[in-house]
Formats: C-alpha cells, sequence, structure tokens
C-alpha cells in the first residue's frame, strides 16, 4: 500500500489531538480530585458515585432527625424537671398545713400559693418545642391547657377539644381521635424509629386534680382554726405526684440513652458511606501526577517524530 504525505500528516495530527485529550483528561482529575468529571469518563463509577452519594444524604438527613429528637427529649426531660420543683415545694407548703401552730388565714396565704404553684404546672404542660407543644400528643398545635383570661373565649374547634376544669381554665380532652394520646415518632434509620413526645395529659391532669382537691380542702376549713388531720393525705398525694413525674424522666433518660446510640451508629455510617464514596471517586494523585508526566513526555515525542516525518514544503526551499 502506498503511504502518501497526507496519510501522515492526518495519522500525526490524529495522534496529536488524542495525546491532548489524555493530557486534558489528566488535567481535569489533578484540578477537581475526581475520577470522573462527567458519566461518559466511565458510566460504571458514576452511577456508584450517585448510590453512594445518595446513602451519605440519607445518613446526613438521619443525623439532623436525631438532633430533632435530642431537641425534642431534652426539653421534656427540662419540662419534668421544673415541675419535680414545682412539687417539692408544693409537698413542703403542705408539711406546715396540719401543724396545730398554723391559722386558718395561714392557711390561706399557703392556697394561695399553692394555686400560683398550679398555674406554674399548668405552664410546664404547655411547654414548646420551636412552635410544637411537647406534651399535647399529635395535637402539637394545642396546648394543654387553656386559661381564657389569656387566649380569650373558646372558638367552636377548641371547644370540641377541650373541656373546662374551673372558672377560667380548659384543659385537652383525653382522647386518642384528637391525637392527644398518640405518639410522635421520628425516623432515625431505615425502619427505625424513636417516640419523643410524653403523653402529659394523662400525667398533668392527674396532677392538676390533686392540687385542686388540696386546695379546695384547704380553703374549706372555715370552721377550724386548729389542725386538720384529713390534710396529711395530701403530703402522700404530692410523694405519689413526684413519683410520676420521676417515673415520666426515667422513661425519658431511656429513649435519650437509645438516641445516643443511635447517633454514634449513624456516626460509623456516615464515616462507611464517605469512605466508598472516596475510593469510587477520588484519584491517587501520586499516580495521576506520575500519568500526566508520562503523557507529556510521549506527548513530546511524538511531536518530535511528527516534525521528521513531515516533508519540507516549497516554502522551505525558497527561504
Amino acid at each position: 500500500m502506498r503511504v502518501t504525505q497526507s496519510m501522515l500528516s492526518n495519522n500525526m495530527l490524529r495522534n496529536l489531538s488524542s495525546s491532548y485529550n489524555k493530557m486534558g483528561k489528566l488535567q481535569d482529575q489533578l484540578n477537581t480530585g475526581k475520577k470522573v468529571n462527567r458519566p461518559s469518563d466511565d458510566p460504571v463509577v458514576a452511577m456508584k458515585g450517585i448510590a453512594y452519594r445518595h446513602q451519605v444524604a440519607k445518613v446526613e438527613q438521619f443525623k439532623r432527625n436525631v438532633g430533632d429528637v435530642h431537641n425534642w427529649l431534652d426539653s421534656t426531660d427540662a419540662a419534668l424537671d421544673n415541675a419535680g420543683e414545682v412539687l417539692k415545694r408544693a409537698r413542703e407548703l403542705m408539711v406546715n398545713v396540719p401543724t396545730d401552730s398554723m391559722t386558718y388565714d395561714d392557711r390561706q396565704k399557703i392556697a394561695q400559693e399553692l394555686k400560683q404553684l398550679q398555674e406554674s404546672m399548668r405552664d410546664i404542660a404547655n411547654a414548646k418545642v420551636g412552635d410544637k407543644y411537647i406534651f399535647s400528643g399529635t395535637k402539637t398545635g394545642s396546648p394543654l391547657f387553656i386559661n381564657t383570661k389569656a387566649y380569650g373565649d373558646l372558638d367552636q374547634i377548641q371547644k370540641d377539644l377541650y373541656e373546662k376544669v374551673d372558672d377560667d381554665s380548659y384543659r385537652l380532652i383525653a382522647d386518642a381521635k384528637n391525637g392527644t394520646q398518640r405518639e410522635v415518632k421520628i425516623e432515625v434509620f431505615d425502619g427505625v424509629e424513636l417516640q419523643v413526645n410524653t403523653l402529659g395529659i394523662g400525667i398533668f391532669d392527674e396532677i392538676d386534680k390533686k392540687f385542686t382537691t388540696m386546695i379546695q380542702d384547704i380553703e374549706g376549713d372555715k370552721n377550724n382554726q386548729t389542725s386538720k388531720p384529713d390534710l396529711d393525705k395530701h403530703i402522700a398525694s404530692m410523694d405519689d405526684a413526684l413519683n410520676i413525674v420521676l417515673e415520666a424522666r426515667a422513661v425519658v433518660g431511656a429513649r435519650q440513652n437509645r438516641a445516643e446510640l443511635m447517633d454514634n451508629r449513624l456516626d460509623l455510617q456516615e464515616m462507611a458511606a464517605k469512605k466508598q464514596m472516596s475510593q469510587n471517586e477520588d484519584i491517587d494523585y501520586e499516580v495521576v501526577i506520575t500519568d500526566l508526566m508520562t503523557q507529556e513526555s510521549i506527548h513530546r515525542a511524538a511531536l518530535s517524530i511528527g516534525a521528521r516525518i513531515i516533508q519540507p514544503t516549497l516554502v522551505d526551499f525558497l527561504r
């Protein structure tokens, strides 16, 4: 076969173009640190990279969900701790009420403080995380207790959800249908959900009734200026209420421990997913730099050989 000058020239240009493409690809890899900068570079690596990135994104979302879990549980624990302090103060007051030295007027002063403690307990029952009430079940937009002096008259929707507990206060009706006794769960892993809320309607309703009974018994002792033996029962009542709060805190603590374990598990999952993604996509800089230097040497050799193969033109002879 006859090899012409044009064939030599075309082959040289094609090879130089291929050499430039190889060097350009290596330079792109050094600039980005990735083996694949477009799907056409390596479709298999590109598809695996999409899967690994999806896994990393999912783990990161689960970690954000665990952060929300910690926020709910920490707020719940703080609220229950405050409730415990209120009950301790109420018990201290009730220890003094049945004593012989306590007059009726003194008891009425204690009753007034107990009323304030009862209001404080209702405020704790209305604790929020962001704009969500944490003790109202899935009715996170509705407070557990409503004071009409602060909120105004109840609208028709609220009247269907609340029942009256005294002249100015209303409490959510304990009914699973309206969401007050439903669990709030947050997904923290594939198929794994953690309950973040404490069903406070039963806890705080029982404590509120204990306060109401206690205050009524103290205020009802109008004709007896001496000690009233049946007031002793309210000391034990406050102890029972405190035990209820402590049991709820124990449950919250157990959930916090589980959330911590899940957080550690997600950290390991994130590290593993990112390691797989790095092994699939990231370049080995030493190898790529060596390949680039080798390709540059080959390219320079090709340029040198090509210059010798191409025959002199008429212009060269006219110089």
